[in-house]
């Protein structure tokens, strides 16, 4: 069965891959967005199915008022002797001048869908923090130095290794660096893997954009000397601008259990005709081959060194083969969300902290999801959305509202947002002049821009709609839910990406909102949303 790239749509950074038995786990980067990791599994790497996720209590994370992109950076998932291991950054800032504060975390589980235990505090040297676990019982933990004396790109200034007590729980011995990175610079993303009696130490390097890249060194210490792949990078996208996965690196591997080995790897599919990625860090995989003890990337096509001399491929695979045999797996599909029962569906996450069931509650209004109004759209706080990731270029989504907001300062409807800074809500509202009123307004890089209001009359309720095409995207609505009207102005889906500012790692995000700046207490009632593919 052949399997075509990304595997996870969408904005799913930074993938720690692993395989316990015969299933394969897959954690993902959160950041701002709460539950914080996001973890699936699969029987043949090619359907993913989403697990419980780990950090959805704030015993576990609270991120209550970081920055956006702050949050959760970098989880790498490892097992050994029947236990989980989760260990994770909340990032509390990043972009402060030369500092960065990182605390590194440890939880664990003997089950993947928890309990998970209380988070041990490891360190807060530097991020992308990983578990190593040794076949001699020993466990150590790697994560990249942040030095914040420096300039330039420059403080990524190794990867640091320290052993782990388990008894204890906690670090002990020195702490060594091992590896300073190579002349792509900005060293980051550590893993450690053992095979053959070499140890293997997987590094990102070249920054998150189009100069991403992994790479691998091996020694046979765990401190080092640590030697470079010949043939660095393993994985880039750097010398093919225009290779549809673009921005390739922040890698891991695992073994199957017949010996095969699969690469996990960040990538980012650029709109056609821009540098502009909206669907933020996406996870593709390829297989690995392994020649003289070095792993390089294997082809579908078979190419080979003796078609590209001494510059092997190092591209990311558009296809690779799955560890099994079965049928295909399609793309993205649509769905329907509604919102009967007591559980709303995982696609959805809320903003810093977890969903206060009397905030968004099913319960209130039985068929219905309510949303209890909070702050303002650039709140890092108390703000009153949930919303699911945009997976494709082209898309419509769809919502059924009812709403009555007695003065400007109460707003509902749909969102389709990047941060804080960029973003885009179509809000039914109140006009002391015009009644209930429909208004497109936009933050472009921190700036407020809306267009004038739209009177909808007395109807109880309105359905509202988005729909993108590439780069453009309109908003449009219907009284009876037949007969649609597109509003200006088009929507430039550019401007929710990384490359739109260069100052963030997440990618788009469409849903519903609530705003009550006066009270936070104004009510939405929403029927259903659809998201569906074009």
């Amino acid at each position: 069965m052949m399997i075509s790239n990304p595997v996870l749509a969408g904005f799913h950074a930074d993938p720690s891959l692993l395989r316990v038995g015969d299933t394969y786990y897959i954690a993902n980067s959160t950041f701002e967005w709460y539950p914080g990791v996001e973890i699936y599994q699969s029987k043949d790497l090619a359907d993913w199915e989403h697990v419980i996720s780990p950090l959805s209590e704030r015993r576990l994370l609270d991120m209550t008022g970081c920055s956006s992109s702050c949050g959760v950076w970098a989880p790498c998932l490892s097992w050994a002797d029947g236990v989980f291991y989760l260990i994770y950054t909340n990032v509390q800032s990043w972009n402060a001048g030369p500092w960065k504060d990182t605390p590194n975390f440890l939880t664990t589980a003997r089950s993947i869908e928890g309990p998970w235990s209380d988070p041990v505090f490891l360190n807060s040297s530097g991020f992308d923090p990983s578990l190593f676990h040794d076949d001699d019982g020993r466990h150590y933990l790697v994560n990249m130095e942040w030095d914040y004396r420096k300039t330039g790109g420059y403080q990524f200034t190794g990867i640091l290794l320290q052993e782990y007590d388990v008894s204890q729980k906690h670090l002990i011995g020195e702490t060594r660096k091992i590896f300073t990175g190579t002349a792509l610079q900005l060293v980051e993303g550590p893993h450690l893997y053992k095979r053959n009696g070499w140890y293997y130490l997987l590094t990102a390097e070249g920054g998150t954009t189009y100069e991403h890249a992994a790479t691998v060194a091996r020694s046979r210490s765990i401190e080092g000397p640590y030697e470079v792949h010949p043939a660095n990078p393993l994985i880039t996208s750097y010398d093919w601008p225009d290779h549809p996965l673009q921005r390739a690196g922040h890698a891991s591997w695992c073994d199957t259990p017949n010996g095969r080995t699969y690469l996990a790897y960040l990538c980012g599919r650029p709109l056609p005709g821009t540098r502009n990625c909206p669907l933020g860090r996406e996870t593709g995989i390829a297989e690995l081959e392994w020649r003289d003890d070095w792993p390089y990337i294997k082809y579908a096509d078979g190419s080979r060194n003796e078609l590209y001399g001494a510059s092997l491929p190092k591209w990311p695979p558009l296809t690779f083969e799955s560890p099994v045999n079965g049928p295909a797996v399609a793309g993205s599909k649509a769905r329907h969300y509604t919102f009967e029962g007591t559980v709303i569906d995982p696609a959805f996450k809320t903003l810093r902290m977890p969903k206060d069931p009397e905030i968004y509650s099913l319960a209130a209004r039985p068929g219905f999801l309510r949303l209890r109004g909070g702050q303002s759209p650039v709140s890092r706080y108390q703000q009153t959305l949930l919303a699911r990731r945009q997976e494709d270029f082209s898309f419509d989504a769809e919502t059924y509202l009812e709403f009555e907001p007695e003065s400007f300062q109460e707003l509902a409807g749909l969102c389709w947002r990047y941060d804080e800074d960029n973003q885009y809500l179509f809000a039914l509202t109140h006009d002391e002049d015009k009644g209930k009123v429909l208004a497109t307004i936009s933050m472009n890089g921190g700036k407020y821009f809306c267009t004038d209001n739209t009177p909808v009359g007395s109807a109880k309720g309105v359905w509202l709609g988005l729909s993108v095409r590439g780069r453009n995207g309109f908003f449009r609505y219907s009284l009876d839910g037949k007969h649609w009207n597109t509003l200006r102005p088009i929507l430039d889906s550019a401007m929710l990406s990384d490359e739109y500012f260069r100052e963030g790692f997440t990618g788009a995000f469409v849903g519903m909102f609530c705003i009550d700046t006066a009270r936070y207490a104004a009510a939405a009632d929403f029927a259903y949303f659809d998201y569906k593919p074009q």
